[in-house]
């Protein structure tokens, strides 16, 4: 996504967020936020759904994000959206009573031609960074096409 780089403090390796290769672990300089990308969250007890996406740990603030994004049919878009935050309730239970931060699920879920549901805005709002919600369903079409293209050629 966009710019998160200056938001959070992370530093970018290339010129475009789409060309940025992440590490699994990033931190910013000073240690105040963490980005962790498709890790398991350690608990006490065993939880199936413990591999969000993305988590973004803000050390100073006290806060995390389990972020989860998803491209899915048009017509299951809140569907989908419904089940990614349930998905996530027990860990988030956990994660709170273990670190003792405020923890919250952010479900980025666009339909494959570019639909999104009424609460998306707000979801993303959420997220550091400036994120043009136009961008974010271009990079789903144009995702949708390569795909399409691949299998009909």
């Amino acid at each position: 996504m966009p710019n998160n780089g200056k938001r959070t403090g992370v530093q970018l390796n290339k010129k475009h967020w789409y060309e940025h290769v992440p590490k699994s672990v990033e931190t910013s300089q000073g240690g105040k936020v963490t980005i962790l990308g498709n890790q398991q969250i350690q608990t006490d007890r065993t939880i199936p759904n413990n591999k969000p996406d993305i988590i973004i740990h803000d050390n100073e603030k006290g806060t995390c994000m389990l972020i989860d994004i998803a491209i899915s049919g048009d017509r299951n878009v809140i569907k989908k959206e419904a089940k990614k935050i349930l998905k996530y309730k027990d860990l988030i239970i956990e994660k709170q009573y273990m670190w003792n931060v405020k923890t919250k699920v952010i479900p980025v879920i666009l339909g494959a031609n570019g639909t999104i549901s009424q609460s998306y805005r707000k979801y993303v709002s959420n997220i550091p960074g400036k994120h043009e919600v136009k961008e974010l369903q271009k990079t789903a079409i144009l995702g949708t096409a390569h795909i399409l293209q691949k299998v009909l050629m």
